[in-house]
């Protein structure tokens, strides 16, 4: 392996240096006066309790977990199925989940500095407010790309140079590098799980109690510091929409990096690298796409107060993509080779993979603009949901519901054309390569991303400081873009999960030893319909328990306006801490379960029901939890800018309309029912999807079919029962061919069959040449033509269950006739017929790639032209094994 690798956790490291050079520029930015510095302390509070609540409940569910990988990782498999892990396996998951644990925690710390320094910075002007909001975004998404670079490199540079120095990429230390390398990725998913799902759950619980009764029933403004909810509710949106976010995208960094390394490591190739380019390269992808985003970090500014911001941050997130996709140009062509196939498909080479990059940059680039148009303001998808709220609450919610199936089909489309667009230039690798160019420009994506919820906590505060008018303009500017950059930043975070999941898929299909999943058996169609099940039982839970938390934020909310006299005269400080206390207890209690669904729903059915099952299982929550997170991540996020248009007023059938009146109060219950459908159950779906599948993976060796864990050896699955007489292998009895399945071979009872010298030198140490040819015995034409008997077919039936056994092999057919006749006649009758057997076997299941076919005519005879036992014996169809 070449010493490039070592640029992967060097470029993790700039990240993070970065990160601390911009987290001290923020904190050292004027923080305001002492009210907002005591409103501020409050948030920052409520986050670090949430935090260290949540991180004891994980503690005890890390721990454990850890100690069964542990003890999974000493197991050695049998002969037919080796489990190439070990003990080391629970060291890296333990380190996945505390970094995944870090980098949300790095986003928290930095928004809860960020949100009052950039209301103080409104107090001066737009621009300013711009950048010390998205620097603390820029903090948080350089952070967590800098921590997922770092961790996957250095890891797996540890794990080789333990497991593996010096040794093949697809020798079997190798193979436990990688396996031992999941774990990384099991840790950093299950975090950002119960990081997405509680603080989900808290924000929502805290946001859904602030609106229903300071809103609505009260009257006052959403952040008025006299509603005794609006300091959890501003402690939600960093637990939620920061330190989950956060998590949740390291995850997906992490596990779309670790996908298309695994299906790598099942590429044989000659290239300057020791054959492990096809390993390097998401990783590097990775490296320069950090690289590009901090660079791209310095070109989101504006000038003036009419300046647009989110063409600033158009203009930032394109030129990540833009320096992303030269850089992986260079990367590409300068580290693969021009010859690469996985698991015996279409060959492709260098450009091939280059292209499915830009497919998978292309993917991402429309998701987020599909989202943004579903979303923002000023939008159809928008504008109908507002003018349903001119007749009442249930319009508003039916209108929203209809927005939200409706924006699932383009994104649907764009996702279907993604994947088979990246499959057709690189097949599986592909696929999932295209997820990694998805993923590079992710610290971008989650600047932009954590850049709204700094800007909605500083809106807040600027209405609870009462601060003047056009303060709180700056900071509703800065909100308005915010919420739509969230509603894209989930967009993206889906579409990435989506090719991610089938990266892992394709993953765990090769780990567990499937070919194919059939849904004629019936438990695999029972399986596929309890995984399109699952996200709804999934979304229902986190949707009930936002509920269960917010009935309680309501009556203590009530409570409180009732029993604390001075309140509403701000003679009185509410009691927030109350509040805060509500939403932590209800978010930690109610975030088990939908965690444990993910967790274990695939161990139970792998074990239980077999691989086959479980990949049918896979198929249904992919699909079913991918439609599922667009419908309400789209919805939610469509009701919330409805519902934000009545600020600057909304005209509906001719008459304007502003806040508290009654269209208005429908579009606050519209949000409110969308809330937990963008913040909560529809952000989560991605991680949902996303564990499920790193689960399978992981366990994919413990269950594997017999000979399932390494393709390269699929040869030793056959079984050759032969009886012979001496060493040039004459037969002197019938004999079959029997295959690991289960099905047998007929092949000829004398001579040297086709079947048993191609097994043998496919299974022989013997490199491939232009001499060694093997001649089918049993094939009969019609006289003069081309066209084969029936006869033909089970001879030809056993060279395709060869080549379907042997993946990775390479044919060449040769047709030949003897002297008799015209020549030129001759040699098409040989191409034809070689042609027709090449047909034949691709109709029987052959990749067309893997067969080549070329007519000699009468050259290369094998016996004497002047007999017709000769001349029969020249008539014949050959093969040679190009590659094995």
């Amino acid at each position: 392996m070449n010493n490039i690798i070592y640029l992967v956790p060097a470029f993790g490291v700039v990240g993070l240096l970065y990160t601390a050079w911009r987290f001290s520029w923020v904190s050292s930015q004027p923080v305001g006066d002492a009210n907002m510095q005591k409103l501020s302390g409050y948030i920052a509070d409520g986050a670090i309790a949430f935090l260290k609540a949540e991180w004891k409940i994980l503690a005890y569910f890390a721990i454990p977990t850890a100690i069964i990988l542990g003890y999974l990782g000493t197991q050695e498999g049998t002969p037919e199925n080796p489990i190439h892990s070990s003990p080391l396996i629970a060291v890296a998951f333990l380190i996945g989940a505390l970094l995944s644990a870090t980098a949300g925690y790095i986003g928290m710390r930095v928004a809860t500095k960020a949100n009052v320094r950039t209301a103080q910075a409104a107090r001066t002007s737009l621009a300013k407010a711009l950048e010390v909001s998205f620097t603390g975004g820029s903090v948080m998404g350089m952070g967590v790309a800098g921590l997922a670079v770092l961790g996957l490199g250095g890891l797996f540079i540890a794990f080789y140079n333990y497991f593996a120095a010096g040794k093949a990429l697809t020798s079997d230390e190798m193979k436990t590098a990688i396996e031992v390398l999941a774990g990384f990725s099991l840790g950093a998913e299950s975090i950002a799980l119960f990081a997405r799902v509680g603080g989900g759950i808290y924000t929502k619980a805290a946001d859904v109690g602030a609106d229903l009764v300071g809103k609505v029933e009260a009257g006052i403004p959403e952040d008025d510091v006299r509603n005794p909810a609006t300091i959890a509710d501003n402690v939600g949106d960093n637990v939620g929409d920061v330190a989950g976010m956060g998590a949740d995208l390291f995850g997906s960094y992490v596990a779309t990096i670790l996908a298309t390394m695994v299906l790598g490591q099942e590429i044989e190739v000659t290239d300057n690298y020791g054959g492990f380019s096809p390993v390097l390269l998401p990783m590097l992808i990775a490296s320069v796409g950090l690289l590009a985003s901090l660079v791209s970090t310095f070109f989101v500014r504006i000038k003036g107060e009419t300046s647009s911001v989110q063409n600033a941050l158009n203009i930032g997130n394109w030129a990540s993509i833009a320096i992303t996709l030269v850089a992986c140009y260079f990367l590409v062509t300068n580290l693969l080779p021009e010859n690469m196939v996985l698991r015996g498909g279409k060959p492709f080479g260098a450009m091939d993979v280059f292209y499915a990059i830009l497919v998978g940059l292309a993917v991402g680039t429309l998701m987020s603009m599909i989202t943004e148009y579903y979303t923002a303001m000023g939008k159809r998808p928008v504008l109908s949901i507002i003018e349903k709220s001119g007749t009442g609450h249930a319009t508003n919610i039916i209108g929203g519901l209809a927005v939200g199936m409706e924006s699932t089909v383009l994104p649907i489309l764009t996702l279907a054309a993604g994947i088979i667009l990246s499959y057709k230039f690189a097949g599986l690798y592909g696929v999932s390569i295209a997820a990694a160019g998805m993923m590079a420009t992710t610290a971008m994506q989650l600047a932009i991303d954590a850049f709204g919820p700094i800007a909605d906590n500083a809106g807040g505060i600027a209405e609870m400081s009462q601060l003047p008018p056009e303060v709180r303009e700056r900071t509703d500017n800065l909100d308005a873009v915010g919420n739509t950059t969230a509603a894209t930043g989930k967009g993206f975070a889906i579409a990435s999960a989506a090719l991610t999941s089938l990266a892992l898929f394709a993953a765990f299909v090769g780990i567990a030893g499937i070919t194919q999943i059939d849904i004629y058996k019936a438990d695999v169609l029972a399986g596929l319909f309890v995984g399109g099940m699952i996200p709804f039982i999934f979304s229902a839970l986190c949707i009930s328990a936002v509920g269960k938390a917010a009935m309680e934020m309501v009556n203590e909310v009530r409570r409180q306006f009732r029993e604390i006299p001075g309140i509403m005269e701000y003679k009185t400080e509410p009691e927030y801490e109350k509040c805060v206390a509500i939403s932590t207890e209800a978010s930690i209690k109610q975030m088990i379960l939908p965690g444990a669904i993910a967790l274990i729903t695939p161990v139970l059915v792998g074990f239980t029901m077999g691989p086959e099952v479980l990949g049918g299982l896979l198929a249904g929550v992919t699909v079913s939890g991918v439609l599922m997170g667009i419908f309400q991540s789209n919805a939610g996020g469509a009701w919330d800018n409805a519902k934000k248009s009545f600020e600057k007023g909304v005209m509906i059938d001719g008459q304007m309309y502003f806040k508290k009146s009654e269209p208005h109060k429908a579009s606050v219950t519209g949000d409110t029912v969308g809330d937990p459908f963008k913040d909560t159950s529809g952000p989560s779906m991605n991680i949902l999807i996303k564990l499920m599948s790193i689960v399978s993976l992981v366990i994919a060796p413990y269950i594997a079919v017999k000979g399932g864990h390494n393709h390269t050896k699929a040869k030793e699955t056959i079984e050759v029962n032969v009886t012979k007489e001496n060493n040039s292998g004459t037969i002197t009895s019938a004999a079959t061919l029997k295959l690991d399945n289960g099905l047998e071979m007929n092949i000829a009872a004398n001579g040297n069959p086709i079947e048993v010298g191609l097994i043998d030198f496919i299974r022989s140490d013997k490199p491939v040449d232009k001499t060694t040819w093997f001649d089918f015995d049993r094939l009969l034409f019609e006289t003069g033509k081309s066209t084969l008997k029936p006869e033909s077919q089970e001879q030809l039936k056993n060279v395709s269950e060869i080549m379907k056994a042997f993946p990775a092999v390479n044919i060449k057919l040769g047709g030949y006739t003897d002297n008799t006749g015209d020549a030129n006649a001759n040699l098409k009758l040989s191409a034809d017929r070689a042609k027709a057997v090449e047909g034949e076997l691709v109709a029987m299941g052959v990749a067309t790639e893997r067969i080549d076919s070329e007519g000699y005519g009468d050259q290369y005879p094998v016996a004497d032209n002047t007999t017709e036992e000769g001349r029969a014996k020249n008539r014949r169809i050959s093969i040679r094994v190009t590659k094995k």
